[in-house]
């Protein structure tokens, strides 16, 4: 049986890839680490890490390891929490964030419902940037996001979808596209596409971004953004499109850019992410409040 300190040593190395900084994660010294690693790879009989003055790497035996005791340790995390929750009870201060205006608005709803159901706890609400917005969930820097869909990544958990609405096409407003009532998927190939961070997952930028159309015309990618401002900066001078949600149209009005409906397009989502660790009975609650909120407008 492995020990805590071992899995923890040994899960955080394999996400880092450097022994500085695992060092510095877990608050031990990095003689500690390579130490409890060794004995780990003695145990296990074969080595989990090749190790170079440069690098650090997982082998093949240290990945599959690391892929089937992850989500293990996880579920263990969050039982804990969850456990340390029921014992204190549902206070302390419960950290969301959200990107732009009319996520912002309606989280506010949700903040109030949830305090008047649990008045002993707070929430603060943080507006994140695109780029922030999983570096501050995964560090821990807030408990809960307001996203859109698909987030397809085993170390979040998403909620239920609160939000549907039309997907849009931001164009330049002096572009061809600006004078018609619609385009369809296919047209995206006669733009080009503005790119999300590479901070948000694959499985997001692939929706709102693909590669190529419904028919295989392959659609030419532009600059990235890290913001929704820039974004829109970028489409009002005339270096691409990008596809938004219909509420664009009522929080980012612009002299500069058209919004154009995509008939053809499903509908974009919007919905809560968490960490897996971090499914604690107080992320449960606002997650429940969230769920209410829309349910009853």
């Amino acid at each position: 049986m492995l020990e805590r300190h071992e899995l923890e040593a040994f899960l955080t190395l394999a996400e880092e890839l450097h022994f500085g900084r695992t060092a510095e994660r877990l608050r031990v010294s990095t003689a500690r680490i390579s130490q409890t690693i060794a004995k780990l790879e003695r145990r296990i009989g074969v080595p989990l890490f090749t190790r170079t003055s440069r690098r650090v790497e997982l082998t093949a035996v240290g990945r599959q390891l690391y892929e089937e005791v992850r989500p293990a340790w996880d579920q263990i995390a969050a039982a804990f929490a969850r456990a340390i929750d029921t014992g204190r009870g549902l206070t302390g201060t419960l950290r969301v964030a959200f990107v732009g205006a009319a996520g912002g608005q309606l989280l506010a709803g949700v903040a109030e419902l949830f305090r008047r159901r649990l008045p002993d706890c707070d929430v603060r609400l943080r507006e994140a940037q695109m780029v922030d917005l999983m570096p501050w969930l995964r560090d821990g820097q807030v408990d809960l996001a307001l996203g859109t869909f698909p987030i397809d990544e085993p170390d979040i958990v998403t909620g239920p979808v609160l939000v549907s609405e039309m997907r849009m096409l931001a164009v330049p407003f002096q572009h061809p596209f600006a004078r018609r009532t619609s385009v369809s998927l296919d047209d995206l190939s006669r733009v080009k596409l503005l790119q999300l961070p590479d901070t948000l997952p694959a499985s997001l930028r692939e929706d709102r971004t693909p590669r190529a159309t419904p028919a295989g015309r392959p659609i030419d990618p532009g600059p990235s953004a890290s913001t929704f401002n820039e974004m829109l900066t970028l489409i009002g001078a005339g270096h691409g499109a990008f596809p938004v949600g219909a509420q664009a149209r009522r929080y980012y009005a612009r002299p500069d850019v058209a919004y154009i409906p995509i008939s053809d397009a499903p509908p974009l989502r919007w919905g809560l992410l968490w960490r897996t660790a971090g499914a604690t009975a107080r992320v449960h609650a606002f997650a429940r409040a969230a769920h209410d909120l829309v349910s009853s407008s």
